[in-house]
């Protein structure tokens, strides 16, 4: 059952004390002393209706009445008053109040406006109820501090409301296209409908039309015999996502365009004209602009897919977000294999900072996957996190030897042991110098195993 949450908005304490005695078994109930009090609790928390008193100190009920319906016009406002003045009641209807009641207040008469005033948020408030929850249990992660990220959050709550509008998602391999596709549609009015990922590459011309639309029975050699539904028909009442969209035949964006510009399709080997009402959303990582000038892509099917269009920067250029993301990873890993890591060291987080991300926000999460695995400590070290190899120059193993070395074998041979042995103690210990001591990380520079290493360490040590 929803709870409703109401705001009590007055200066007498007596009138707030006996008005949440009145309503607290079946309400939550926050109490002001004045507007200001009220107004400024609006940018933590929103109450579902406010009871406010025309005759507030300072700020007058009137006055908060009409900034609340500013930002946040939906609110119902109920306004109490101590005595029944007209011209109060016309000013406070005018500034969007939903009612009025008067002091001293009728306990029936105020239950029944209240009620009333709810009824008219019921349904927003359920349906809010339950995307939150839906949200929480099924919208993958969007982690980001950077401003980058927020004006893409903004522009997910702007389009999301629109499920008509065709969206294009544009971006490098990794950035998280088919997420910003996922919290689209789980902010959308289609929320609880099917989200469909169609990867487009992934057909030949030839399949594309019946994996799209669907065939009847016996459309084909091969056919079920019951028919199958396209993937258009899957995603009715939901959100189809057109992965790798650039990389459509030409043929298959024929088809493709011909279902936009009507909203109707044949299945394969039907005659009936199917509808169904599903919004598009596409996603690429070439230059759809270059595509179409060499004629690869067709202009007619862009327009129609980019009726809005959002461009989705590099990892590189959204540093902000690298420790938020990694932070979250390693939470998320920790859950996976049941570890107990606790931080990402300073030094970790710092060679993360300083790497250049080719994979995109795609490859910072394997690369955490990879440091959860094989981490020794409570937190992540750098070189647990597979990068040292990548950001510190090979340096030559130094010999006695001032000219380059030839391979040669004296007349009276050579102990070809003791010299592949002398060989391997001098790359374990430029590996250790180069792992800064970490017996763990040389082996791995070595592609040897550490308990094989450690042996070999030891024998070849002098003697204490």
């Amino acid at each position: 059952m929803i709870r409703y949450s109401i705001a009590i908005v007055d200066d007498e304490e007596t009138i707030r004390d006996s008005l949440q005695i009145i309503l607290s078994e079946d309400y939550d109930i926050f109490c002001f002393p004045d507007a200001e009090s009220f107004l400024l609790s609006l940018e933590k928390s929103l109450p579902d209706l406010v009871l406010m008193d025309i005759g507030l100190p300072v700020m007058s009920g009137i006055d908060a009445l009409a900034i609340v319906k500013q930002k946040i016009p939906e609110l119902p406002v109920i306004m109490v008053t101590a005595f029944e003045d007209i011209r109060m009641v016309i000013r406070s209807m005018k500034k969007g109040a939903f009612d009025f009641i008067l002091k001293p207040m009728n306990p029936d008469l105020l239950e029944l406006t209240i009620k009333k005033a709810l009824a008219s948020i019921a349904l927003r408030k359920e349906v809010k109820l339950l995307q939150e929850k839906y949200l929480i249990e099924h919208e993958p992660c969007f982690i980001g501090e950077s401003k980058h990220i927020e004006g893409i959050m903004d522009f997910i709550h702007m389009v999301a409301q629109s499920p008509d509008t065709p969206i294009m998602i544009m971006g490098e391999t990794g950035t998280g296209k088919e997420l910003i596709a996922r919290a689209i549609h789980a902010r959308s009015p289609l929320f609880q409908g099917p989200f469909i990922a169609v990867n487009c590459s992934a057909f030949p011309e030839e399949l594309i039309e019946s994996e799209l639309f669907g065939y009847d029975e016996g459309a084909f050699s091969g056919a079920k015999k019951q028919g199958k539904k396209g993937l258009i028909e899957e995603a009715d009442n939901g959100t189809l996502f057109l992965d790798e969209v650039a990389d459509l035949s030409l043929g298959g964006q024929a088809k493709l365009l011909r279902f936009l510009e009507s909203g109707e399709f044949y299945k394969v080997g039907s005659t009936k004209i199917h509808t169904v009402s599903v919004r598009i959303v596409s996603a690429t990582n070439k230059n759809l602009e270059k595509m179409m000038e060499k004629e690869l892509f067709r202009k007619d099917l862009f327009f129609r897919l980019c009726v809005v269009k959002a461009e989705i920067p590099s990892l590189n250029e959204r540093k902000d977000d690298i420790l938020p993301l990694a932070k979250h990873f390693l939470y998320e890993f920790n859950q996976k294999f049941k570890k107990k890591l606790t931080h990402i060291s300073h030094e970790a987080l710092q060679l993360l900072l300083s790497h250049k991300f080719t994979g995109n926000v795609r490859e910072l999460k394997n690369i955490l996957e990879r440091a959860c695995l094989i981490a020794q400590s409570d937190s992540i070290q750098q070189e647990d996190l597979g990068l040292l190899e990548n950001t510190k120059q090979s340096r030559p193993v130094q010999t006695n030897d001032s000219k380059p070395s030839c391979i040669t074998i004296p007349d009276q041979g050579i102990d070809l042991v003791k010299v592949l042995e002398d060989t391997e103690k001098k790359y374990m210990g430029h590996a250790l110098k180069l792992a800064g001591g970490n017996e763990s990380q040389a082996a791995r520079l070595l592609h040897m195993n550490h308990h094989t290493f450690r042996y070999k360490l030891k024998k070849y040590s002098p003697p204490a």
